[in-house]
């Protein structure tokens, strides 16, 4: 579990990053412990960074009211990672 002190590590202000989703460029604003997280999911999964986040924006695009992209990637981590500890992701 991350230490909630003000160390700097946890608390880092956001990242731009340029990803390639559907042969077009997009840019996404995460927190670097995001950054991390999703290259790591990426990594489990056997993907590249770019096909994880084009499988995450077009089961986005399914919902009935999809979010902006970095706020699905936020959900999907955190529901991956309860998934991964065996909680319920709801």
């Amino acid at each position: 579990m991350p230490m909630m002190g003000g160390d700097g590590n946890l608390y880092r202000p956001p990242v731009k990053r340029s990803v390639t989703i559907a042969g077009h460029q997009t840019s996404i604003t995460l927190e670097p412990l995001f950054w991390d997280a999703l290259e790591r999911a990426a990594e489990q999964a056997a993907l590249p960074l770019n096909a994880l986040v084009a499988r995450i924006d077009a089961a986005r695009l399914e919902s009935a009211d999809p979010p902006n992209l970095a706020s699905a990637l936020r959900s999907w981590l955190y529901a991956n990672a309860r998934q991964h500890d065996g909680q319920d992701p709801a």
